[in-house]
C-alpha cells in the first residue's frame, strides 16, 4: 500500500518473466492532467479526501487507484495565467489586487494570440472556487503500487459535482 509521505520511497520488484515493477512505498506527488485545457503538470499531493471501496484509506492517507485526493493548484494557476493572461482564483477583493499587478510589456503578435484564446476559454465555477482556496481533486488514475508514480486527472463537471456530494454524505455521517 502506497503512503502520502514527503519520505519517497520507491523499490525495484523483480516479477515473471525477469521484468520489474516499481512498487511506490511512500509518494508526495505526481503528473496530473487537466483534461478539457489539455495539460498535464507534476503537482504536490497534499491529502486522500475520499475513497469509494474503504473509508480506513482514507484515514490512513493511503494512494490507491480511483482515489480522490487534493493536489496543489499552484502548477495549474500558472499555467492558465501565462495561456490566457487571465488571473484566475480570485477571491471577491481581486479587482484591487488585479490594479497593483503591473502589466508586462508583450509583443503584438502575442497579445493577438491571448486574445483570441480568451475569446474561446470556459472555467467551470466550482474549478474557479478550488483555485480561490489554492486545492484542487483530482482522481489518481494511475496504479502506485505497481507503476511507483501517482497520476491523474483534474475532477471537473458532472464527475466534480457527484464526488462533492459523495465527500458531503461522509463528513455528515462521521458528524452524527
Amino acid at each position: 500500500m502506497t503512503k502520502l509521505s514527503s519520505n519517497v520511497t520507491v523499490r525495484r520488484i523483480r516479477v515473471r518473466g525477469g521484468n520489474f515493477k516499481f512498487r511506490a512505498l511512500r509518494l508526495d506527488a505526481g503528473n496530473f492532467s487537466w483534461p478539457t485545457e489539455a495539460v498535464t503538470r507534476k503537482t504536490r499531493v497534499l491529502n486522500v479526501v475520499y475513497n469509494a471501496s474503504n473509508n480506513e484509506l482514507v484515514r490512513t492517507q493511503t494512494l490507491v487507484k480511483n482515489c480522490i485526493v487534493e493536489i496543489d493548484a499552484a502548477p495549474f494557476r500558472q499555467w492558465y495565467e501565462a495561456h490566457y493572461g487571465v488571473a484566475v482564483g480570485l477571491k471577491k477583493k481581486g479587482a484591487a489586487a488585479e490594479e497593483t499587478k503591473e502589466e508586462t510589456k508583450r509583443s503584438n503578435h502575442v497579445q493577438r494570440k491571448i486574445e483570441a484564446r480568451q475569446a474561446k476559454r470556459h472555467l467551470d465555477q466550482a474549478l474557479d472556487d478550488q483555485f480561490a482556496t489554492g486545492r484542487l481533486y483530482a482522481c489518481v488514475s494511475s496504479r502506485p503500487g505497481q507503476s511507483g508514480r501517482c497520476d491523474g486527472y483534474i475532477l471537473e463537471g458532472k464527475e466534480l459535482e457527484f464526488y462533492l456530494k459523495k465527500m458531503q454524505k461522509k463528513k455528515g455521517k462521521s458528524n452524527a
